[in-house]
């Protein structure tokens, strides 16, 4: 088996069960959020509390294999929750999008104890990255983000913004697994399934789980949804914009 081949392999075929349904948790602060019109909101219990990220992943593990994990300190202010990362990749298998710039800050990730961490064409600076990432590990997974039109969300290291290319030069060199995330528009079932003939191929964004026959229609190993589905319709507040959280289970030091 060559070295690219053993890295696609490690994301299941799609059976007779269909593709995986994989919950997504947003987490800034040590706080649970979920999307709003204006940005992530902090997600409220019946009681008017937030939710404890720890008991979401309790709710979660038995019934999902992994949890897609969106560390919106790393994506927004560089600083990702590596303390929170170890905490919760002893219960639940994570694939972790800290908004990584670099391969060496993406390594952070996967010390921290996930299991791949996500390389973006929006964060990542450009192909060379990409190589590099490779050369340090294979526990990669790829996310482009499309917004209404089919353009791509990148950086300027980018030479291209057409996202068949650049799903083809990113596993040209390794990389299989690939997150398409539509922003702001429903999923393009039509360019997911040219993307999934390639290699496996998850959705974000926009989807939800009542999609899952177009995401086994169009060839989808898999697809990635906010947790409003398993929480229900919980309350939500504006996410602070200051005020730090405690280091995860202080209270157990």
């Amino acid at each position: 088996m060559t070295r690219r081949n053993q890295a696609w392999a490690k994301s299941p075929p799609v059976g007779d069960a269909g593709p995986m349904l994989v919950p997504c948790m947003m987490l800034r602060r040590g706080q649970v959020c979920l999307p709003g019109s204006e940005g992530p909101v902090v997600a409220l219990d019946a009681a008017g509390a937030p939710f404890d990220p720890f008991d979401v992943v309790d709710r979660l593990r038995g019934k999902f294999g992994r949890l897609y994990l969106v560390d919106l300190d790393g994506i927004e202010r560089g600083d990702p929750q590596l303390d929170y990362l170890q905490e919760l990749s002893r219960d639940i298998t994570l694939w972790v999008d800290a908004g990584v710039p670099t391969a060496e800050s993406a390594i952070d990730i996967l010390v921290a104890g996930a299991e791949r961490a996500v390389l973006s064409t929006e964060f990542l600076r450009g192909p060379l990255e990409v190589r590099r990432a490779w050369k340090l590990s294979t526990d990669w997974v790829f996310e482009i983000e499309i917004v209404p039109g089919g353009g791509l969300v990148a950086s300027t290291d980018w030479p291209t913004r057409d996202p068949l290319a650049v799903v083809d030069s990113v596993r040209d060199v390794g990389i299989g697994d690939v997150v398409v995330s539509p922003r702001e528009m429903d999923p393009d079932w039509a360019l997911i399934s040219r993307i999934a003939a390639s290699g496996p191929t998850w959705v974000d964004g926009s989807f939800t789980p009542a999609e899952a026959p177009q995401l086994r229609s169009s060839g989808a190993v898999g697809g990635i949804f906010h947790l409003n589905a398993v929480l229900g319709s919980p309350a939500t507040v504006p996410a602070p914009k200051v005020a730090l959280a405690a280091s995860p289970r202080d209270d157990e030091e």
